[in-house]
């Protein structure tokens, strides 16, 4: 840190203040670092693990790792899920192995054999063979030869786990406002559309921060601009945190709308509306939007008059967008207006998940450490959308190099961004982060977050 900057610890009454900050590259760069997480982070926290469609019927499972945990998540009726720790009880060999190549294993089982020595568990964990078990001498019990459970909750579809004893925060508390606010927006109802992975060559933070703001859109996506204003604010809720547009004091820009949908830039909001729509959805993968919702977007032009106001434009879009999914079994959620507004246009839940929320489709990030590696992370994306009922696609994670071809023109901008961050981080020169205080809040907020959880580094206040 610049030893000539004036700083101040952050302190608790300075939280909801938008201060400016500062905070050194420990916990991007340090091996240290990246192997206190594994004690201090990782085991004391609620993390989304996958979806509840990854395991639809009984016996279906799939392992989730992190850091040096590996953990299978299995379906043990048709209402009911577990967790488990990945390890045989009897000299600790992994039960279920993950191909290289691919982002955790999959499948169904009635049982779980080690093939070190064939001890069997059933799907609630309990030890059902155990080969010459009299050798041991009556010494052997269920509680030293079951697997090792691990607390599991769902929330909007998604199974998170928390490595934490009984006693420890609920899900629902963990989440908190955040929690609450999304709920809106019926996740658990939605599919994915299509999933993508790959380990990208920076630590997990830097990663996961290339998303956790808009303000890098102007240059970072500047094509974009050209339909719409991306100034943005940014606010936390707890341990969690949201961005969403705003409007500079000096613009005229009519950044309306709600949630990810609203007007862009130009004279006609019929048009600007679309190109907006268009534009976002084909360069960022055919997500964060839908077909319906374009295609609706597509008509405001034969619609409605020249003289429509921005208004009757965007109620007309959604109107319009709500029939056509209507006409073909796709229900939209009742969010209040209220609701909407406070939903903004994206959200990072600690420590490592994204959500861009919208009434049918969601867009979502997650950065995992990589090993002890701290300049590579386990980098994923998924979209998810409302099908009619068995129309969802097929899908797999599919294990994609960081390029254009396999992840659009918008992703591949922001591949082109984070490892660079991260190599510039290492160099004599930087001096700490300066983020922005109205549109990175999210990022100061994590980092306060990660200080606490690790006992150092906290972000500290610049003085004038």
């Amino acid at each position: 840190m610049n030893e000539q900057r004036k700083v101040e610890a952050v302190t608790a009454k300075h939280l909801d203040d938008e201060v400016a900050v500062t905070y050194g590259t420990e916990a991007f760069l340090s091996a240290d670092y990246a192997r206190a997480e594994k004690e201090r982070l990782w085991p004391k926290v609620w993390q989304m693990a996958g979806r509840m469609e990854d395991i639809p019927h009984v016996g279906d499972y799939f392992t989730y790792d992190i850091c040096d945990d590996s953990i299978i998540i299995v379906r043990t009726a048709p209402d009911t899920i577990k967790a488990f720790y990945n390890v045989c009880a009897h000299r600790g060999r992994q039960l279920i192995d993950v191909p290289a190549g691919q982002n955790g294993a999959r499948g169904n089982a009635v049982n779980f054999t080690c093939a070190f020595h064939g001890w069997r568990y059933d799907l609630d964990g309990k030890n059902s063979f155990i080969l010459d078990r009299d050798d041991w001498h009556g010494a052997l019990n269920a509680d030293c030869t079951s697997l090792t459970p691990v607390r599991v909750d769902t929330w909007g579809g998604f199974i998170y786990i928390d490595q934490r004893a009984e006693e420890a925060e609920s899900l629902t508390d963990y989440l908190g406002d955040a929690g609450r606010i999304l709920a809106h927006f019926e996740f658990d109802k939605m599919r994915y559309k299509w999933r993508q992975w790959c380990i990208y060559p920076a630590n997990w933070k830097t990663a996961i921060e290339a998303f956790m703001e808009p303000y890098h859109t102007t240059a970072t996506h500047w094509q974009l601009t050209k339909y719409a204003e991306f100034y943005a604010y940014s606010k936390q809720y707890g341990m969690h945190s949201v961005s969403g547009f705003d409007q500079r004091k000096s613009s005229e820009a009519t950044a309306q709308g709600g949630s990810v949908s609203r007007v862009g830039k130009g004279k006609d909001p019929r048009v600007s509306t679309y190109e907006l729509a268009r534009e976002n959805y084909t360069t960022i993968n055919y997500s964060a939007s839908t077909d319906t919702l374009i295609n609706a977007a597509a008509r405001l032009k034969d619609e409605l008059p020249e003289t429509a106001s921005v208004a009757e434009v965007m109620a007309h879009w959604m109107a319009s967008a709500k029939a056509d999914d209507a006409a073909r079994g796709v229900a939209w959620p009742d969010i209040p207006t209220a609701v909407m507004a406070e939903a903004g246009l994206a959200w990072t839940l600690f420590p490592n998940q994204n959500i861009l929320q919208g009434v049918t489709f969601a867009l979502g990030y997650r950065a995992r450490p990589y090993g002890d590696d701290p300049d590579k992370c386990i980098f994923e994306t998924y979209a998810l959308e409302r099908y009619p009922e068995g129309d969802e696609p097929a899908t797999a994670w599919v294990h994609a190099e960081p390029t254009e071809a396999n992840w659009g023109l918008v992703l591949s901008q922001d591949f082109a961004n984070m490892k660079w961050v991260h190599k510039g981080m290492k160099s004599r020169g930087f001096r700490g982060a300066l983020p922005n205080p109205h549109q990175e809040q999210k990022i100061i907020n994590a980092h306060r977050n990660l200080a606490r959880f690790m006992g150092r580094g906290a972000p500290e206040i610049l003085k004038p």
